[in-house]
């Protein structure tokens, strides 16, 4: 039996691949009505399944329904790289955030097996085992950026 949460998921994705430009704009309560779930349900499934470290960019706004835009990120661009890169590891990110980012553009074969673990062992604990605690996470973030930004624009031949 499939959770309401996955079908949910798998509506909305459907969506995304009908859409021209990548994008869909839903009302959260209207689609509560469609699902017979509490509008906190589709909250849940945004928040969970359409991470920005997962290739969307979700926003949202409050009032007269909850309108709702899911964008995906097609990664044709080396403005929406560059964006995406920027958006989902910030200024700081754990080791775990960082790992689930690499297994992302692995399943989307943005980056290979190789890279994504090269790229792992340059950010990993043991790695960065010389920096202090506080600073590990702002270090691994600008690495993983600049690894990235290195290995997409190279595969794209920029």
């Amino acid at each position: 039996m499939v959770k309401k949460s996955e079908e949910i998921e798998e509506f909305l994705k459907d969506m995304l691949k009908q859409t021209e430009n990548n994008m869909i704009e839903i009302q959260r309560n209207i689609l509560a009505q469609q699902f017979d779930c509490a509008p906190s349900q589709i909250s849940y499934v945004l928040t969970t399944r359409f991470k920005d470290n997962k290739g969307y960019i979700v926003e949202s706004r409050r009032g007269g329904g909850g309108s709702i835009k899911i964008y995906e990120l097609k990664m044709k661009s080396d403005k929406q790289i560059d964006e995406l890169i920027s958006r989902s590891i910030g200024e700081s990110v754990t080791k775990f955030k960082a790992y689930d980012i690499l297994n992302h553009l692995f399943s989307k074969k943005i980056i290979t097996e190789r890279e994504s673990q090269i790229i792992k062992r340059t950010i990993s604990d043991r790695a960065l085992s010389l920096i202090p605690s506080e600073n590990k996470n702002p270090v691994r973030a600008k690495i993983l950026k600049e690894s990235l930004l290195a290995v997409v624009k190279y595969n794209n031949g920029s």
